[in-house]
């Protein structure tokens, strides 16, 4: 007897915790770059882009961000660096989860805090003239180009191969800045120019850890769905035939 209960204990157990209901992302976890942007110095002209994703666990999943952080230490010279891995929530995780590659938060020379995300670049220092000036290719196009100086940033943004054009930028400072609309530009052959699954994301971090992780991650959340589906499925084929033997067994009794 005590053996069957210990089984039964155990498989309920099982099943809590497979549904969820023993998961750690039940406890609160304080977005990370609300506390980079609380720890920045005041004043400080800084930007915040989310620069890798992971996901880990089979039954317990934890989340987590890298993100990229460009300041001013001192005025008009930006540097940048890596975070370590950074575990955020699931809800905040799947905010974001279109955003890798983008900035998440910037405050400008204004001292204004921007929280809409946009291209990387967009919010201090495409359009900035202590940095750069918009030039024109051999179609009349204006794209932005970054003095010597800041040459780095072309590398850092990727814009060598994927120009942030004028067009863009005007559409993303006239329509979406500051207004918590987020901004991935145009759609080029069918993809966003900007976010996880375009293109230039795909260029920029063909090697990150999202990158290769992320169809695992899929599988998981597609057989999740499909063994929900089943429970309830099988829930529902149970419920019917209890109904079907008790309304037998009220029909026997009325007949007696």
């Amino acid at each position: 007897m005590k053996r069957t209960s210990l089984i039964v204990l155990s498989l309920t157990l099982a099943l809590f915790l497979a549904c969820g209901g023993g998961n750690r992302r039940t406890r609160f976890i304080k977005n990370p770059t609300d506390t980079i942007i609380r720890d920045m110095p005041d004043g400080r002209v800084f930007t915040i882009l989310l620069y890798d994703m992971n996901v880990e666990g089979n039954f317990v999943e934890n989340f987590y961000h890298q993100y990229r952080i460009i300041q001013e230490k001192e005025p008009g010279v930006p540097t940048d660096s890596i975070t370590d891995w950074m575990e955020v929530s699931e809800s905040y995780f799947k905010q974001h989860q279109d955003d890798m590659g983008m900035e998440l938060a910037s405050r400008g020379e204004d001292g204004q805090l921007n929280k809409t995300v946009g291209p990387p670049g967009y919010s201090n220092y495409v359009g900035n003239e202590k940095y750069g000036s918009w030039q024109q290719d051999s179609n009349g196009n204006s794209f932005w180009a970054f003095y010597g100086k800041f040459a780095f940033m072309n590398a850092m943004f990727n814009m060598m191969t994927y120009p942030a054009r004028r067009s863009y930028y005007d559409d993303y400072r006239g329509n979406y800045y500051g207004r918590g609309r987020a901004y991935y530009g145009p759609r080029v052959s069918g993809r966003r120019y900007y976010g996880t699954n375009s293109d230039y994301n795909r260029s920029t971090r063909s090697s990150s850890t999202w990158s290769q992780n992320r169809s695992n991650f899929k599988n998981r959340v597609n057989s999740r769905a499909q063994r929900s589906s089943t429970s309830s499925s099988r829930t529902s084929r149970s419920s019917s035939r209890y109904r079907g033997s008790s309304s037998r067994s009220r029909g026997g009794g009325y007949g007696k």
